[in-house]
């Protein structure tokens, strides 16, 4: 096995522990975005191309509520602005690469390819083959994503209400987040955004997740530039 497939299935291993999680999360986004009144090829064409399940969730629940399109994309924005976060953690890792390898890995960069991946870095540094390594756990959370909503629209009504399976997104962030927190300033941030996003929770557009995510941010720093 070359180094490259050695990686690539690392990181699949390493993404495994993570879908338990992110499967029943798929399969409660199939059934929303059915009763919310997208097609089931609408439905299965978010997963393929938006690829970003808060996201998903949020445009299912406002096609339903016949929100205007613009409301629509702005809401979905602020959601996914995390994801800058994610590219400027990443940014120094991959930036030898091609265009074609960075466009692959930014369309497969969301929350749980990110963990694994940005853990290998990390530990590894950057190595020849180390983005094979976040190939191969984006590629099982995209294809796990893919089963899961398709699952999921298939069984439509059919999954009882009485499921707890929205509990398991928490679970999954949890396991994310957990083993990245190393130093006094990572665990100050993490406990001063969770503070902040449940005392801000009630605030429209998802401003609170905004909030709490740059008061984690601005905590995380100035600690550590004290530091």
């Amino acid at each position: 096995m070359t180094n490259n497939q050695s990686s690539f299935w690392a990181g699949v291993r390493a993404e495994l522990p993570l879908l338990i999680g992110v499967f029943p999360f798929g399969m409660i986004y199939g059934a929303l975005a059915m009763n919310s009144g997208l097609t089931h090829a609408q439905a299965q064409a978010m997963s393929s191309i938006v690829f970003a399940g808060s996201a998903q969730f949020v445009t299912s629940q406002l096609v339903h509520e016949g929100a205007p399109g613009l409301v629509i994309v702005l809401t979905i924005a602020v959601v996914n602005l995390r994801h800058l976060l994610y590219s400027a953690s990443m940014a120094p890792y991959l930036k030898d690469l091609s265009l074609r390898w960075k466009t692959v890995l930014a369309y497969l960069l969301t929350d749980e390819a990110y963990a694994p991946g940005i853990l290998n870095y990390e530990k590894e540094g950057i190595q020849p083959s180390s983005h094979w390594f976040l190939l191969g756990a984006g590629f099982t959370l995209w294809l796990t994503w893919q089963m899961s909503t398709a699952l999921g629209i298939f069984l439509e009504a059919a999954i009882p209400p009485t499921w707890p399976l929205d509990f398991a997104l928490p679970l999954t962030f949890i396991a994310m987040i957990v083993p990245a927190l190393k130093t006094r300033p990572m665990v100050a941030a993490w406990l001063s955004a969770g503070i902040v996003a449940i005392l801000a929770y009630s605030l429209p557009f998802k401003l609170g997740l905004i909030l709490a995510a740059g008061t984690g941010i601005l905590v995380g720093t100035a600690l550590e530039t004290r530091r």
